[in-house]
């Protein structure tokens, strides 16, 4: 089992569950419009205190399990939604790496046609070849406008989290509201919501026989039983917020950290990854990697178990996808962000 030391910010878990948006079940996030209106409901204390970082009996670049004391942050309470990111481009004009492609220059062992404008989306496929991961596909138009590609569109998803988008794309979002991505300590410290179990609601993804968190139920990438009630991303804050009164940090979508990623990739990922061609392999893409944490609505006990705090992942810095989006933290009181 996963192990934790949790110190300090016991008093404020009242205080900050009670301040929380009207969130927190299926039916209140599907009426929210994905703006939050005050700071209150925009934003989460998380108290400073000591936390076991990591984990010993998990993946191996989970270890090893350490202590790490962290002074208090607000932390958005949510993902940014889609709707929060559409105030930010009206705002600046800002186009994110997806719709503008990426710079021969930059990446000359890129081909022409995988450089164009576009992004990563999960496509299911009807059966599994044993020589690729074939149900991701780089989908040419495909962006947090349009997340499955031309035809697709945001509107209607404006409380889903805003997804496709690269880590420049949220630092830019973070300095437009004052604010910065979370590093991988503050992500993991606040997704364990002040306690020590497995996940922030006990030791079983389930509690009660329901589904507390948006993940992959059913036999992975074939089918999808929803039992939580998404077969895709969930509009934000459908599921209880933790003792810090925040959602969605664990499943839903993947989000970035501030850290880059500093472990050693075992022999067999540093070969193309998802198998889109060399060009788009970390090797190609000149091993530019981030961290990730809180994994998505893709991961599955049978593939991918990484919806827990400690666990983490790489991801290439230029390469959004349909399951990745972020949130923000501050490190002094004050206004709420946009």
């Amino acid at each position: 089992m996963l192990r934790g030391l949790i110190a300090g910010g016991w008093l404020c878990l009242s205080l900050a569950a009670a301040a929380a948006p009207l969130l927190g079940s299926a039916a209140a996030c599907r009426r929210y419009d994905g703006l939050p209106g005050t700071q209150a409901a925009a934003q989460g204390w998380v108290p400073g205190g000591r936390f076991i970082m990591g984990a010993d009996d998990a993946y191996p670049e989970e270890a090893p399990a350490r202590e790490v004391q962290l002074k208090g942050f607000w932390m958005d309470r949510h993902e940014v939604s889609n709707a929060q990111f559409a105030r930010f481009v009206r705002a600046t004009g800002y186009r994110t790496l997806a719709e503008r492609g990426l710079d021969g220059r930059h990446y000359p062992d890129v081909p022409a046609r995988l450089r164009q404008p576009g992004s990563m989306v999960f496509i299911m496929p009807s059966r599994l070849d044993p020589d690729q991961v074939n149900w991701w596909h780089f989908v040419p138009g495909a962006n947090w406008r349009q997340p499955e590609g031309p035809g697709s569109s945001w509107r209607g998803r404006e409380n889903h989290p805003v997804v496709h988008i690269a880590r420049e794309d949220a630092m830019a979002y973070a300095r437009w509201a004052g604010r910065s991505l979370p590093t991988e300590a503050e992500f993991e410290y606040a997704a364990r919501g002040a306690v020590a179990s497995r996940f922030p609601w006990g030791d079983s993804l389930q509690r009660q026989g329901r589904q507390m968190a948006n993940t992959w139920q059913g036999p992975f990438p074939f089918k999808n039983n929803t039992e939580d009630g998404f077969a895709a991303t969930a509009p934000v804050g459908c599921f209880a917020a933790n003792g810090y009164g925040l959602f969605d940090l664990i499943g839903n979508v993947w989000e970035w950290t501030a850290d880059d990623w500093s472990t050693p990739l075992p022999a067999a990922t540093a070969q193309p990854a998802l198998n889109l061609e060399a060009a788009l392999s970390l090797q190609a893409r000149g091993r530019q990697l981030g961290t990730i944490k809180g994994g998505s609505f893709l991961c599955s006990p049978l593939y991918c178990q990484r919806y827990r705090p400690s666990a983490r992942h790489a991801q290439e810095l230029s390469l959004g996808s349909s399951h990745i989006g972020f949130r923000t933290v501050a490190h002094a009181p004050g206004p709420a962000g946009p």
